[in-house]
């Protein structure tokens, strides 16, 4: 199903006073501080985030999985999902898919839908942290970095089949992320399986198309708990310079020990130009996969402080692939990305709004008051009646979420698709 135009300008209607009223009272007081409203709305606009394949179905966990009935049951209708999330937000317009988990029947045709959605197709993912069916081999200890070469051999051509998929589908990056490592000590020797694991990702970066990048990922643990051969950042870091420049690191928010400082990070990526994809989530306890800035908001913030000032200052670093990897097991999720959607937004616009002039200078005078003044002032800033304006400005719905509630789009979904419906992946 589709969202037309007139259903977003009907909804719209209901709202354009009180928002307009919202919008002008803070143009006013971001003017009476010189901030140029006009472009800062355009940024906002322009800031674009991928929707994953397999995040329009029910999540899980480990002892269930509860559907939300109207599931997707095929890539088409996946990307037709992101299409109404993308007509009510402007803000998600892109789809990353997992491959073998949507690989297209119809290239031609999946190309086509996505045109007519105004939709581009962001990194491809590999998936070796699983066995598929029919596979010769098995990654039940380890893929890329597995002691047998055969098993390392299938991984390796995986991901060369998934870069092939990439290219038909015009996308132009790959994004690898292991799940090797091992459970109890002594069960790996830890050199070799990253000499394995650095040897197998050259040989994947040889097959890289000229204007394509490869996306190196880390986590610290889970699926195993005693060691993960790419296990933080530094190694992540490590085996994009061994790779070569077209290999860069990226970050997950939830791929990280409790009270990293994940901005610091970021910052040290992008002043190195190795930072080169993002992962948005939010986390309570570790990996948990949360609804963005459901748990963390300021974090997200000071997050975005460094990707903002990297993006102006560290020209080095190239133009950063944004995707969000959340886990929505008891929610509607269609509405859990609204909700991540927004809450990127809000974290980006309240970054765009320090004042790094300021900043620097009270950094320079070891004004330590005044940099936590410049930080929170512009993070207590309530700014969303910019992005509901940079929506509007691109055709989206000022209140996404209840526009979804009111067009009634999953009883919709629900009376296409049936109740019992799976998606493929999680």
């Amino acid at each position: 199903m589709k969202i037309s135009k007139d259903q977003i300008a009907e909804s719209n209607q209901k709202e354009q006073n009180n928002h307009r009223v919202q919008f002008e009272f803070l143009e006013d007081q971001l003017s009476r501080k010189n901030v140029h409203v006009a472009e800062l709305i355009q940024k906002l606009a322009d800031f674009q985030v991928a929707i994953p394949s397999w995040a329009l179905g029910a999540g899980g966990t480990r002892f269930g999985r509860f559907s939300y009935y109207g599931e997707p049951s095929n890539l088409t209708q996946k990307i037709e999902d992101v299409g109404i999330i993308h007509m009510l937000t402007r803000t998600a317009g892109a789809i990353s898919l997992h491959i073998p988990w949507d690989v297209p029947e119809d290239y031609t045709a999946v190309k086509e839908l996505a045109r007519s959605l105004d939709l581009k197709f962001d990194a491809v993912n590999s998936n070796t942290f699983q066995d598929q069916k029919g596979s010769r081999e098995s990654y039940k200890f380890g893929s890329l970095s597995n002691v047998s070469q055969a098993v390392r051999e299938q991984a390796i051509a995986h991901n060369k089949e998934v870069i092939g998929i990439g290219e038909k589908l015009g996308s132009k990056s790959l994004t690898v992320w292991l799940a090797d490592g091992s459970s109890f000590p002594g069960q790996n020797n830890f050199q070799t399986a990253l000499h394995h694991t650095e040897n197998s990702l050259k040989e994947i970066y040889k097959s890289l198309p000229i204007d394509w990048k490869m996306f190196i990922e880390y986590k610290p643990y889970e699926p195993n708990f005693y060691s993960t051969v790419i296990q933080d950042w530094g190694t992540s870091f490590m085996l994009a310079n061994a790779c070569g420049e077209k290999a860069y690191s990226l970050v997950d928010l939830g791929h990280h020990l409790p009270n990293t400082n994940i901005e610091q990070i970021v910052s040290t990526l992008m002043w190195k130009g190795k930072l080169g994809g993002f992962h948005f989530n939010d986390s309570k306890f570790g990996d948990d996969d949360l609804t963005v800035g459901s748990i963390k908001p300021y974090a997200l913030f000071l997050i975005f402080n460094e990707l903002v000032y990297g993006m102006e200052n560290n020209p080095q670093n190239p133009d950063l692939a944004w995707m969000i990897d959340a886990s929505h097991n008891i929610k509607d999720p269609i509405e859990d990305l609204i909700q991540s959607l927004e809450a990127i937004q809000e974290a980006y616009a309240k970054a765009l709004l320090v004042d790094q002039v300021a900043l620097k200078l009270a950094q320079q005078e070891n004004d330590v008051t005044q940099c936590q003044e410049i930080l929170q002032g512009a993070y207590r800033t309530d700014v969303r009646s910019l992005i509901q304006m940079a929506r509007v400005q691109k055709g989206g719905a000022i209140h996404p979420l209840k526009a979804y509630r009111e067009l009634a789009i999953r009883k919709k979904l629900i009376e296409e698709r049936g109740k019992h419906t799976i998606a493929t992946g999680l």
